[in-house]
């Protein structure tokens, strides 16, 4: 059987990729075969793509190159590491996806998201989440808690003004509108228990009624 492709987005300072090292946790103690990994990023290829896209010293890099880039790195991703897992039956649990591209790329940079999401299809084939979970939190408050984590990367995003952040979070709440059966919202203006909880709960509650909807076919 095929497995689940869950996608984790949210503004910078969400909270998302600790959140997701978490949750993988706690659904492999309840027994389900999960596997987490990035974008960009999660092999090595893609890996190399993103310390280009993300090096702060990158500013001139124009924005139709960035979108390029991004969907590379995605396309290798796909190939090599998350289509093998889900052709498996595992439940995949990537740090951002093709959302991303379209918040920031599509809308903040001013591609177009139809033209951004047309770049991507070369690189997807179709492959779209099962589920994606938007982390949901004001960008000043997201960017307040960066700039109190002295352990996190910082990157050729962290660089951009405030103006950038509110599009992307726009963009995103655009998003949450056009593709609500598969984009759910989680409260992440809260604490980290809290919200870890919540998201494992609707984790397990959208796995089970899944699978029940499948062996009732």
């Amino acid at each position: 059987m095929n497995g689940y492709f869950i996608t984790f987005e949210g503004v910078e300072g969400s909270g998302k990729s600790s959140i997701l090292k978490s949750v993988e946790q706690k659904l492999a103690d309840l027994g389900y075969d999960v596997m987490a990994t990035r974008e960009p990023g999660g092999i090595g290829i893609a890996e190399k793509i993103r310390d280009i896209i993300l090096d702060p010293a990158h500013t001139a890099m124009d924005a139709r190159t960035e979108a390029l880039l991004y969907a590379a790195a995605r396309r290798q991703h796909l190939a090599e590491k998350v289509m093998p897992a889900l052709a498996s039956g595992k439940i995949v649990l990537c740090d951002r996806f093709v959302d991303s591209s379209l918040a920031y790329q599509g809308f903040a940079r001013g591609l177009g998201m139809e033209d951004v999401f047309a770049i991507n299809q070369f690189a997807i084939q179709d492959l779209m989440p099962d589920r994606t979970l938007f982390f949901d939190i004001e960008p000043e408050k997201g960017l307040a808690r960066i700039a109190a984590n002295q352990d996190r990367e910082r990157n050729r995003l962290d660089l951009e003004n405030i103006r950038f952040h509110e599009q992307v979070y726009e963009a995103y709440h655009q998003l949450v509108i056009k593709f609500p059966n598969r984009i759910h919202v989680i409260d992440a203006d809260r604490p980290f228990a809290q919200v870890e909880a919540n998201t494992v709960n609707h984790m397990v509650s959208f796995l089970d009624h899944t699978l029940r909807e499948e062996e009732g076919r």
